[in-house]
């Protein structure tokens, strides 16, 4: 499908692209790198041709089967949910965007399915902004997913100025981009990492501590009276170290740590939000946000791509460039 609207506005020859999928469940070696059928467009939703697709460790949970339990799953499974590209077709009902626009998105949807590791992707526009011009295609697919997290973990502990905020994986994709968020708003931030990355931490604004045992008294050492929020995106405990340390033992959110609600904390599971995602965009043409690129791959090595995501180590976004 091509074109305005839901009727083509030229003769679809070939209605086939590149896609990576899988059959069945399993690690990165069950995937392919072949032709699947162009994905049909719904009346809210647009067409967009592909320039860079996000990699995040949701993608090879997916995979491997873990997201089962919660999501209809459907084979052949293209994997994730991060995109940046152009609109090439817009569906019946879709006043928003027109051909040629540039976007980027999180494009979950209520089934797993089509995902965006393919030159072509329908999204919703309820998934979906408009492209910061300020970012490269590779840093604008590595946004969305990683960036509204941080936005709404920030968010659900009531993260203002002038507080003191600890975040965990601060290097990370998801963990960077909180650092910058928190810094934007006028926190101040202690950051835990390795210390290879202790002096990333502190280009993006944000105080280095390592992690691992005695991280407490390491905090306690820069903030001697505490912190007001916590940001977890590591998990392995590291919600019962933020609650030694927090004023106040229900300011903690969590994306790892499935008891934090039991310890009366938050935890963040993602949500689309065109809005927020917007609000991200003026961030980084503000001139306040940027996304750290760790690595890029070629749509058709996304397997590699998963392994260096499965790692752990990456420092920032690791990316797929589509076209």
């Amino acid at each position: 499908m091509r074109g305005v609207g839901i009727i083509p506005d030229r003769p679809v020859l070939c209605p086939v692209m590149k896609a990576i999928s899988t059959q069945r469940y399993g690690d990165p070696e069950v995937l392919t790198y072949a032709d699947l059928p162009d994905p049909k467009v719904a009346p809210d939703s647009v067409l967009i041709r592909v320039r860079a697709a996000g990699v995040n460790p949701v993608d090879w949970k997916a995979l491997a089967g873990h997201l089962d339990p919660m999501l209809n799953v459907h084979f052949p499974l293209i994997p994730g949910w991060d995109v940046a590209g152009v609109v090439e077709a817009v569906g019946a009902d879709v006043p928003e965007y027109e051909v040629g626009d540039e976007v980027i998105g999180y494009v979950r949807k209520d089934d797993l399915q089509h995902g965006t590791y393919a030159e072509l992707v329908a999204a919703p526009v309820r998934t979906l902004a408009r492209k910061p011009a300020s970012l490269s295609w590779q840093q604008a697919a590595g946004l969305p997913l990683a960036g509204l997290t941080a936005y709404q973990a920030a968010d659900r502990v009531g993260a203002k100025a002038g507080e003191t905020a600890l975040v965990h994986a601060a290097a990370g994709g998801v963990g960077s981009l909180g650092v910058q968020i928190l810094v934007a708003r006028g926190l101040r931030v202690i950051g835990t990492a390795s210390e290879r990355n202790h002096d990333f931490l502190r280009s993006l604004g944000a105080e280095p501590v390592s992690y691992g045992d005695g991280l407490a008294d390491r905090v306690r050492a820069l903030a001697p009276d505490g912190v007001d929020v916590a940001l977890d995106f590591v998990g392995g405990g590291v919600v019962d170290v933020s609650q030694e340390l927090l004023k106040d033992r229900g300011r903690v959110a969590s994306i790892a740590d499935g008891e934090v609600k039991e310890k009366g904390g938050h935890l963040v599971w993602v949500r689309p939000d065109s809005d927020r995602l917007t609000a991200l965009g003026a961030l980084a043409d503000a001139g306040k946000l940027t996304v750290a690129v760790d690595a890029v791959y070629p749509l058709s090595e996304a397997p590699e791509a998963l392994r260096r995501s499965m790692a752990g180590r990456a420092r920032g976004k690791i990316v797929l460039e589509v076209s």
